[in-house]
């Protein structure tokens, strides 16, 4: 008996739907144009991919460390064997009572397992695989659903995803980029981010990591030279970021996709000549 094979692709509808065409606003908040967004911003939802990724990068910038190998060991504690009523434990001659070394648990002794410069730990992923991980995080910028399950605020933000003319790069006032925010929506968010920063639990606090924060707007501008790097670098959980130094750091933190982005539209154009493809 033959088989027929049925076309199921017309009843079967993405998770999300992203559309084709967006609006460009001006700094003011107001529709000024319109875009079509890069094929970036199709690419399906892996939030598994997105995890993996994120881990590798992170693992990264870890430093190897280690112990002296021969910490605890610079030592002529031998052992004196048994028949003495005392522990088999090495321990140095010359007194009445013999003091134990080298032995993990006596004072001044080895670690018994220390951290070794040899434990891998670079979590690595291959190339294609990330560039697939940052496009799919791309694309769940894009979806207001997952922007808002990330705790985002964005009930008065116009249109997600947020995309501005290029006048947003050249702001170099920090008063003229709040109004900017405010007109846009965006502020409520940074002041979610600000009104939760906490002093951090435990020794942290001494080694300079003594507060901690949260996230909140990510910005993508079109190259390094703009000047709204250096504005809204000092604004609680912002982050600025040119378009080529893209990653999920940055797009999904903690690994969890849907972070609140703004783009500049000359950003969008530099995804549409082909970056993280392939």
């Amino acid at each position: 008996m033959s088989m027929v094979s049925l076309d199921m692709s017309p009843l079967i509808r993405p998770l999300y739907n992203v559309p084709s065409v967006v609006k460009v606003f001006d700094i003011n908040g107001n529709a000024i144009n319109e875009i079509e967004l890069p094929s970036q911003f199709f690419e399906p939802i892996r939030p598994d991919l997105i995890l993996r990724a994120y881990i590798s990068a992170l693992t990264a910038r870890l430093q190897p460390k280690g112990t002296d190998p021969m910490a605890g060991k610079r030592t002529t504690a031998v052992s004196f064997g048994i028949g003495l009523g005392i522990a088999r434990v090495p321990r140095v001659k010359g007194s009445l009572w013999p003091t134990a070394r080298l032995a993990p648990n006596v004072v001044k002794g080895r670690r018994a397992h220390p951290p070794k410069v040899e434990k891998v730990l670079h979590e690595r992923i291959n190339k294609r695989e990330r560039r697939k991980a940052i496009r799919s995080a791309i694309a769940a910028t894009a979806i207001k659903d997952l922007v808002i399950a990330r705790g985002h605020t964005v009930d008065k933000v116009p249109q997600i995803p947020l995309i501005v003319n290029d006048d947003f790069e050249r702001i170099s006032v920090m008063a003229d980029l709040k109004k900017s925010l405010e007109s846009l929506g965006l502020w409520d968010d940074i002041e979610r981010v600000a009104e939760r920063i906490r002093i951090r639990s435990g020794k942290g606090k001494m080694r300079g990591r003594r507060y901690k924060e949260g996230k909140s707007l990510l910005i993508v501008v079109s190259s390094t030279d703009a000047s709204i790097i250096k504005v809204a670098r000092n604004l609680p959980g912002v982050d600025v970021v040119p378009v080529r130094n893209l990653g999920v750091l940055y797009l999904a933190p903690g690994g969890v996709p849907g972070r609140l982005t703004l783009w500049t539209s000359s950003a969008i154009e530099e995804l549409r000549k082909g970056l993280f493809m392939g």
